[in-house]
């Protein structure tokens, strides 16, 4: 297994981002610090960063129906409820992929693959995330259009993908985007609050039925369907 995988696999991260530990000589392998990113890690082989002896975990991925009002951070300095509150203790380490704001809600995914975190984050691969959105105020249809064509908040240019008025102040909108508080920020801008925000699908993967505070662990399949976007393309005949 290359280095930057056995990395990932361990918890430490996408590939991308091991790939820093590696090359800044934070990784021994047998007490050697390796710094080629190729290297192959063998079943026998000591891998450690820092003083921590790694060894591959059992990969977890989780599909967590946020409630409003926590936090996604490991720990908080400010003792606000956290989402890993409402999953297991006693889990190896798992990293929430992306993140929903204290007051939003829905679809959230938890997990210790680097592998998926890089499928789902990486802007090349265009993961569409579905939101419900309910306004203060009923929405003018002639801001739709600003939605889809886009314009510059906080974080850079924003816009919305799809967007369907369900009733008055209630909307359905499909981002690709990763800008914090995009959402809310681009509303704002045309005069709206958000008075409530859930996100519904990530991809191909839906929240259902599940109730605040519920999680189930994703299967092999859905993993699969996930991933699917960043799989290498089967070469041509």
């Amino acid at each position: 297994m290359r280095l930057n995988r056995f990395l990932a696999s361990a918890g430490l991260g996408s590939r991308r981002g091991v790939e820093e530990l590696i090359t800044s000589g934070q990784v021994r392998i047998n007490g050697q610090v390796v710094t080629d990113l190729s290297t192959q890690v063998g079943p026998t082989d000591a891998v450690k960063v820092g003083s921590r002896l790694l060894r591959t975990e059992q990969k977890i991925t989780v599909l967590l129906n946020k409630p409003a009002g926590y936090v996604c951070t490991a720990s908080d300095e400010r003792d606000r409820k956290t989402i890993f509150d409402l999953l297991p203790a006693n889990w190896p380490r798992v990293y929430h992929v992306g993140r929903l704001d204290k007051d939003s809600e829905g679809l959230l995914l938890v997990t210790n693959d680097g592998d998926l975190s890089l499928a789902l984050t990486h802007p090349r691969y265009k993961i569409e995330k579905e939101y419900e959105v309910l306004l203060d105020k009923p929405f003018n249809p002639q801001d739709r259009e600003k939605l889809l064509k886009g314009f510059h908040i906080i974080g850079g240019r924003a816009k919305a993908e799809r967007v369907e008025i369900l009733n008055p102040t209630h909307l359905s909108l499909t981002l690709t985007q990763g800008i914090k508080r995009q959402i809310r920020l681009m509303l704002y801008d045309l005069g709206y609050e958000v008075e409530r925000l859930a996100r519904i699908r990530l991809g191909p993967l839906k929240i259902g039925e599940m109730r605040p505070g519920e999680w189930r662990l994703l299967t092999s399949k859905e993993i699969a369907a996930l991933k699917g976007p960043a799989q290498p393309s089967a070469p041509k005949a």
